[in-house]
């Protein structure tokens, strides 16, 4: 097995306040979008709960913590800057967390 740096998982669960559902959905998808194209991250993605309420699930993958940083940095002034951010958005506090991910767990061939 070889021994390599992990990945930074970036895990994001949030929720929407009553009525903003689908506008909170579009900003999500719109900051996934541009991790995707910041310069380190492997991946992004936005997820919304199965049985139809207004909670989230946003993950990303970054080469390193410098790749993430990147990113929230370019969000911040790109478009919270423009459309005023989530926060007002939210429901209650987002849980978040950053975790390591193994690149040996990882297989990004399509199956």
């Amino acid at each position: 097995m070889k021994s390599s740096k992990p990945y930074w998982l970036e895990t994001v669960v949030c929720s929407a306040r009553k009525g903003v559902d689908a506008r909170l959905e579009r900003m999500l998808e719109a900051r996934q979008e541009m991790r995707r194209r910041t310069e380190g991250c492997v991946r992004a993605w936005v997820s919304r709960s199965m049985d139809g309420q207004p909670m989230f699930l946003l993950q990303a993958i970054y080469d390193d913590e410098d790749s993430w940083h990147r990113s929230a940095k370019r969000i911040a002034s790109e478009l919270d800057s423009r459309d005023g951010g989530i926060e007002s958005l939210l429901g209650g506090p987002p849980l978040v967390g950053i975790f390591a991910l193994n690149p040996d767990d990882v297989d990004f061939e399509a199956p």
